[in-house]
């Protein structure tokens, strides 16, 4: 979009000048030409951003509950419910940076549920300390608190396609760390990265060992293949001892975009976690998903997806899960980095178990069926 109002405004000062009648020979015309404007300063190049999301859901079996099963982060049903609120700032790294997003709403609590000793964060989504030490040669650290680099989809809902989040980003990986990361461009086209991390969503460690996480981004041409593997003791210790076995996890997702308006990707997750005793626990699952933007206001989002915990891990329940999600969206009103965006969806979830909730007195049933409608406001400006 920038680059259009670019356009637009340089063709406006050409017009003005042939209007003036403004001729001159090709050694005076460059004296005419106004010097370019000075570069913004450090505090002039600072990025703020804000998100408000709300919505409206319908669950079809009317659970006592009041919950949508095994959904996160739609997980209100049958009532207006907001969402998640946000508001970020973010510096240049030139050499020394940080980011810090700040946040409300349901979504936080979703996300910081199984950190009771780090709720007093649960309203930073992120806050880090980057530091590019060697100017030119891409090189970046940062320190505190980040959203993880596993997955097909993020936190906040404008960026992803779907409304709802898939099984995979909900059950199968973490949502944030605590530590250090670094990231660097190998070559044009790839670029690698190491974290050095408390474990899976603890600001707060509760073991004395760390978690390793590598990080590879490949980009040729229309295709990018972004790919992250984790590997770290997670049980906590008990009364000072340290519980043996390794969580491993293994995430990928290619995606394509042939054109400007269509791209597809494909999501998959592995992971196993090695019991005190003898075994492990297990998941994984794929997921495809496509967005289709058929113009500048309106696009459709279809989502498939099959989720396996095999111990219940996960879920707290041996099973296989599978979603289909249909998604259409309208932007009301977009300019300059701002928009008013409006979702409804349809979802079908199903497990090979009972283990969906419906109305009290009632069985629980094998699948779940919902429509939600979203309202989405967001901005990103420069200062």
């Amino acid at each position: 979009m920038n680059r259009y109002y670019w356009c637009l405004s340089t063709l406006a000062v050409w017009l003005s000048a042939a209007a003036a009648g403004i001729a001159q020979t090709s050694s005076s015309s460059s004296d005419a030409t106004p010097p370019p404007d000075p570069p913004k300063g450090y505090w002039h190049r600072v990025k703020l951003y804000g998100l408000i999301d709300g919505n409206y859901n319908r669950n079809f079996s009317d659970p006592a509950s009041k919950v949508n099963s095994y959904r996160n982060f739609d997980i209100r049903t049958n009532t207006v419910d907001i969402n998640y609120g946000e508001l970020a700032i973010e510096t240049p790294v030139e050499p020394i940076g940080f980011r810090a997003d700040f946040g409300f709403g349901r979504t936080t609590q979703i996300v910081h549920g199984a950190e009771q000793a780090g709720q007093a964060f649960r309203y930073i989504q992120q806050a880090y300390v980057s530091a590019k030490p060697w100017k030119n040669k891409g090189l970046q650290f940062d320190f505190g608190k980040f959203v993880t680099s596993a997955g097909a989809e993020v936190i906040e809902s404008h960026s992803n396609w779907n409304y709802s989040r898939s099984l995979l980003f909900s059950w199968a990986i973490p949502y944030y760390h605590m530590g250090l990361r670094t990231t660097i461009p190998v070559n044009k086209n790839y670029t690698a990265g190491v974290h050095l991390v408390n474990g899976w969503n603890n600001v707060k460690d509760t073991n004395g060992a760390k978690t390793v996480g590598l990080t590879g981004a490949l980009t040729v041409g229309k295709v990018s293949w972004f790919h992250t593997y984790h590997v770290g003791r997670e049980k906590p210790d008990i009364d000072g001892v340290s519980q043996p076995g390794l969580r491993n996890l293994f995430d990928t997702t290619l995606l394509v975009a042939p054109t400007a308006s269509t791209a597809f990707y494909i999501n998959f997750d592995v992971g196993s976690d090695k019991r005190v005793g003898p075994g492990s626990d297990r998941w994984y699952g794929i997921a495809g998903a496509a967005r289709f933007a058929l113009n500048k206001r309106l696009a459709f989002a279809p989502r498939v997806e099959w989720f396996k915990d095999r111990d219940g891990f996960a879920t707290g329940s041996p099973q296989s899960l599978k979603e289909v999600t249909l998604t259409g969206e309208y932007k009301i009103w977009g300019a300059n980095g701002s928009a008013l965006l409006s979702r409804i969806e349809y979802r079908r979830d199903w497990s090979d178990q009972a283990v969906f909730d419906r109305a009290r007195g009632q069985s629980s049933v094998k699948d779940q069926n919902t429509a939600l409608v979203s309202l989405i406001f967001y901005f990103a400006k420069t200062i």
